[in-house]
């Protein structure tokens, strides 16, 4: 079948990589050891959260902003983001001297907020709309409709996807050889767009993989409907990359020119974003981490070296690791939650402690709930595992113990309480 001509072509982001030669920076290109030694390959980091504003989106909005008239920076700029889109165009506004209106949803992390309003100063109004990206992408463009104001698209532009496509300029400069497996996290799909484009007429022997969140696998349902169709984002999680419908630009080149996109559970991607703190010294946001998260999914499948696995973005807010530890654990199988009825008597307590715990169990919750008659209370308990393989013993003294114990699944409505 006839393939349609693409928004972009390789031609477009090397324009686009002049533009922004002196505005952004040329991000590391770093070998991760662990993953080298886990795929028995030389794998790759290419580190946009060392970008400026700590994300690949501002060389997407800078090259749309720099390219309007003055008549049009007259009119002010509008976007809507989930943050990192918002930071890129706080940065290039305030370089270029152009008024913006930034709407951001509920979901946008209080770190990325205050970011926006650090950079963008008095040129830049934030104003929180909706609860996710594309409800927020409702009122900016309803707000652009009002006020005569330029919609700078986060990803469904043709200067978007070929600024964001500098990234892999970038990389083919860095890299010694041709890349034999590049994965890349997928949004909107601005950034894969971009990238492709440029690797399948630089490199077309490199295997392109796109990488996107389970709960808002928008590319993989494109894909299946061969058009663009809405979604249910389910999981608001990996915020960066949480987008009900991907752009009708960025599809078709994603369809032709990208070999594979593999979604990729959230929580999973929770343990690689600690792996990349404690072992890695990378801090990362949830989407940051999707790349190289999925690149430990092509263990036992024959790889093609070296690969090279974009890092997007660093903007993680401080407080939501209490969130990213607890929704590691439990994905890991060490940390698992009960509700036990204790009798309201002597030694009921320390039986649960004795008889049911193993010696290397640990308890990290015991909420006792007031009684709800007067023979019997209720505990949520939460319990942490030194291995997985524990919980098989666990599970056994509990049926075992006179105690009436009840696991509470993680897809329990009940275990949104506890992340």
């Amino acid at each position: 079948m006839e393939r349609m001509r693409h928004a972009v072509d390789a031609g477009d982001v090397a324009a686009a990589a002049e533009r922004l030669a002196s505005v952004v920076t040329t991000t590391p290109l770093h070998k991760s050891a662990r993953l080298s030694a886990a795929l028995g390959v030389p794998v790759w980091l290419k580190r946009e959260d060392q970008q400026i504003s700590r994300s690949y989106k501002l060389r997407g909005a800078f090259t749309v902003i720099s390219s309007l008239s003055e008549a049009e920076r007259a009119l002010g700029v509008v976007c809507a983001s989930a943050g990192n889109h918002a930071l890129g165009v706080a940065y290039s506004c305030q370089l270029l001297g152009v008024r913006a209106r930034v709407f951001l949803p509920t979901t946008t992390p209080r770190q990325k907020r205050q970011q926006i309003k650090a950079i963008g100063g008095d040129l830049v109004d934030t104003i929180v709309a909706g609860h996710s990206y594309d409800e927020a992408s409702t009122s900016a463009k309803a707000d652009c409709a009002a006020t005569g104001a330029i919609y700078v698209h986060p990803f469904d532009d043709s200067r978007t996807i070929a600024g964001q496509g500098t990234v892999a300029v970038e990389i083919t400069n860095q890299m010694d050889g041709p890349v034999g497996t590049l994965l890349v996290p997928v949004g909107g799909g601005g950034l894969l767009a971009g990238v492709a484009t440029w690797f399948k007429a630089h490199s077309p022997s490199t295997r392109i993989i796109g990488v996107e969140p389970a709960g808002a696998a928008s590319m993989t349902a494109a894909l299946k409907a061969n058009h663009p169709v809405e979604i249910e984002a389910t999981d608001r999680f990996v915020e960066g990359a949480a987008v009900e419908r991907v752009g009708d630009l960025t599809f078709p080149i994603v369809r032709d020119l990208v070999d594979e996109v593999v979604v990729f559970f959230n929580d999973t991607a929770t343990t690689e974003m600690l792996d990349l703190y404690q072992v890695d010294g990378i801090i990362t946001e949830p989407a940051g981490a999707l790349a190289t998260a999925a690149a430990l999914l092509q263990l036992g499948r024959p790889l093609e070296g070296p690969m090279v696995c974009v890092v997007s973005g660093g903007n993680n807010d401080v407080s939501r690791y209490a969130e990213t530890i607890e929704r590691s654990l439990v994905h890991e199988g060490l940390r698992h939650y009960f509700l036990v009825t204790f009798p309201q008597e002597p030694g009921a307590l320390r039986h649960f402690l004795d008889e049911v715990l193993g010696a290397s169990d640990d308890i990290v919750l015991f909420e006792y709930v007031k009684k709800s008659n007067k023979d019997t209370g209720p505990a949520l308990v939460g319990i942490e595992l030194e291995q997985a393989s524990d919980l098989g013993g666990l599970l056994e003294r509990m049926r075992e113990s006179p105690l009436s114990i009840e696991r509470v699944p993680p897809d329990s409505p009940l275990s949104l309480f506890l992340t």
